[in-house]
């Protein structure tokens, strides 16, 4: 076997050897993380090329890089992220079974996922976008995926999986932004009208009246109400899961928050205890006591999905298009806003993260109270 030099100093590797097969092979020794010893081969078609490939790994190293990225393909690797460091996050369950489903669907399942991680460019990640575009999926969906991808790929890098992340160098997804739907008094009162008889007739005014998310109206138990007081406590949120529907965690911090109840609300609950206790004796021993506000006649919470068909039934009776259950969320919201509510009491009504999340989404919806400060403004400074 062909050598070129002497053997070089320590941690430097062996010089370069010419194999039988005609490649050439560098052993580089080092110790990696855990302080164990190791050794790599490093190989060229020429003495010069793995020379100049022993001087990257030791570039990798000495930047604590791994000495060679994983051969283990992206699905592969996700589906091990699925059940250690996504199952190991503190994000609520909700969102680990959407991230779950995602990325079985948008990245285990297409031709990226086929792709060894140490071979991904930045390249492969914009084609994997360019195809989701294409396929028509919504730009939440995209940049969700994106932001899942690079995640997964963050997670290879601390395991030293991979030396760093491509997606980095690719622009996250824009989403652009739609002004909230929201129904003027009028429309409302005319929906909640037409809703009027329905089971979910009382969750309707609770949401217009409120401004309550939809899963948090449904999450409500007895004891989360006051109706002496008039007040509710919002604790958790109604979701649904693999196992059924669960409440979960509220969305924010500032989620968890009290909201006062108008006479009107406070009254129709009062009815709706009413209604649950006749429904109670009617169903006898079928009753499944869940404790939840709004139950289906069986005691067991109502499906969201149900509530919504209600709700779209109601609105095309009155010819109101595009109507979803938290579109009452955002005309409760607006009608606050128009009335000159402080936008601070309005973001802390509707438990948003902050006070620019609520300007961010309703900011459009007072122009007159715009021009009514101005007005006022001018008026002060002209004296």
């Amino acid at each position: 076997m062909a050598t070129t030099a002497k053997r070089r100093g320590n941690h430097e590797g062996t010089v370069p050897r010419q194999r039988a097969d005609g490649r050439w092979v560098v052993q580089l020794r080092y110790v990696d993380d855990l302080g164990v010893p190791q050794r790599a081969e490093i190989y060229g078609r020429t003495a010069a090329e793995v020379r100049g490939n022993a001087k990257a790994m030791r570039a990798r190293l000495e930047g604590g890089l791994p000495a060679r990225d994983s051969t283990m393909t992206l699905g592969a690797f996700s589906e091990e992220w699925i059940g250690t460091a996504l199952a190991a996050s503190e994000r609520k369950e909700s969102t680990r079974t959407m991230y779950a489903a995602i990325t079985r669907r948008h990245i285990i399942g297409r031709r990226i996922g086929t792709t060894p991680i140490g071979a991904l460019r930045p390249r492969h990640v914009e084609g994997w976008l360019a195809d989701l575009k294409a396929e028509g999926l919504s730009e939440s969906t995209c940049r969700n995926g994106y932001a899942i991808l690079r995640a997964i790929l963050d997670t290879a890098v601390r395991d030293q999986a991979l030396g760093r992340n491509p997606a980095l160098a690719v622009k996250r997804p824009r989403v652009a932004h739609h002004e909230a739907r929201f129904l003027t008094p009028d429309e409302l009162r005319t929906l909640l009208d037409a809703a009027d008889g329905s089971r979910y007739a009382p969750l309707f005014l609770l949401l217009a009246h409120t401004g309550l998310r939809r899963g948090e109206a449904l999450a409500l138990r007895w004891p989360d109400v006051d109706l002496d007081k008039g007040t509710l406590r919002v604790r958790g949120t109604l979701t649904r899961l693999p196992g059924g529907l669960t409440v979960t965690e509220p969305k924010t911090a500032r989620s968890r928050r009290t909201v006062p109840l108008s006479p009107t609300v406070a009254r129709v609950l009062k009815g709706v205890r009413q209604a649950q206790r006749e429904d109670r004796l009617r169903a006898g021993s079928m009753w499944r006591d869940s404790g939840h506000i709004f139950a289906t006649e069986f005691g067991e919470p109502c499906d969201p999905r149900n509530a919504l068909r209600a709700l779209t039934v109601a609105a095309h009776r009155v010819g109101l298009e595009g109507v979803g259950l938290h579109t009452l969320r955002h005309s409760a919201a607006s009608v606050m806003i128009t009335r000159g509510v402080p936008l601070k009491v309005v973001s802390d009504i509707l438990g948003h993260g902050s006070i620019a999340i609520t300007a961010d989404i309703y900011g459009h919806v007072s122009p007159d109270i715009s021009r009514e400060a101005l007005a006022g403004l001018s008026e002060a400074l002209d004296g």
